[in-house]
């Protein structure tokens, strides 16, 4: 069972931002009243009578920074660590990411209503989101937008029937490959796909109605994407992929840099 980390972070702020008030509306006012009746009194029996609760010093000490880190996490960027193969060569197992959380609209916190729009989501971009199946962040490339017909046939993706050229790079090992790599050119991005060349594939055809798109991971036969579990609704967007920004290769091994940069 996955950790609701969102509905976690709002709720310590919503506790701590409340003690913070019900400390200066109710608190304070009384600490202060017990001052002024107990007359003169040396410094260590001020400070005494002053002094905050523990859990209201905790809260004052809490509360800004919670909220800081709510704002950012929700509105602007949030970390995200790739679990899965799905979309190698373009991210491998291990490499934490920004997920610009406002290129596709400001959405409240936990419930992902969005209060305002700013772009769509277009063909080629890597986007984070919910899927249909399961409750839980999925990161995948879109390849289909509302209103496109996509076929996938011979490893090879039609948009509105015009092929999505591809181009190959490489085969991996260079004896006896086990997988092939291509650049594929889809809509203005141009990114790395990975194709097993011992498995083969049906031909499919999808067509994308208003408020959902259809998902493929990189790594094309090995991704659990919209050819077996759907489509992914609009609501359950959670934001474009944007960087690396650290990467840390299983088991007891330091973080490197090595492949910082910008995500294709």
């Amino acid at each position: 069972m996955s950790i609701n980390f969102p509905l976690i972070l709002v709720l310590a702020t919503a506790v701590t931002g409340l003690i913070w008030l019900l400390d200066i509306l109710l608190l304070k006012p009384r600490r202060l009243e017990k001052l002024e009746g107990a007359g003169d009194v040396d410094e260590e029996a001020r400070n005494r009578l002053l002094a905050e609760p523990a859990v209201v010093e905790y809260s004052i000490s809490f509360f800004p920074v919670l909220a800081i880190v709510l704002v950012i996490r929700s509105f602007l960027f949030e970390p995200f660590q790739i679990p899965t193969g799905s979309m190698i060569p373009t991210l491998q197992v291990g490499d934490f990411i920004l997920v610009n959380k406002y290129t596709y609209g400001l959405r409240l916190p936990v419930i992902g209503t969005k209060v305002v729009d700013i772009n769509e989501p277009q063909n080629g971009e890597i986007m984070v989101f919910i899927p249909p199946h399961q409750d839980e962040y999925f990161i995948k490339r879109v390849v289909g937008i509302p209103g496109d017909r996509v076929r996938y046939q011979d490893k090879t993706l039609y948009i509105n029937g015009e092929k999505q050229n591809q181009t190959f790079v490489a085969q991996i090992p260079p004896v006896n490959p086990r997988y092939l790599v291509y650049r594929e050119k889809l809509g203005d991005t141009e990114h790395l796909i990975q194709r097993n060349p011992y498995r083969e594939t049906r031909v499919d055809e999808w067509v994308i109605p208003e408020g959902h798109y259809f998902m493929m991971g990189d790594n094309r036969d090995q991704s659990s994407d919209s050819r077996y579990w759907g489509l992914v609704s609009e609501e359950n967007i959670v934001g474009r992929a944007v960087a690396i920004w650290l990467h840390k290769k299983p088991g007891l091994r330091l973080p490197e840099l090595s492949r910082n940069g910008w995500i294709e």
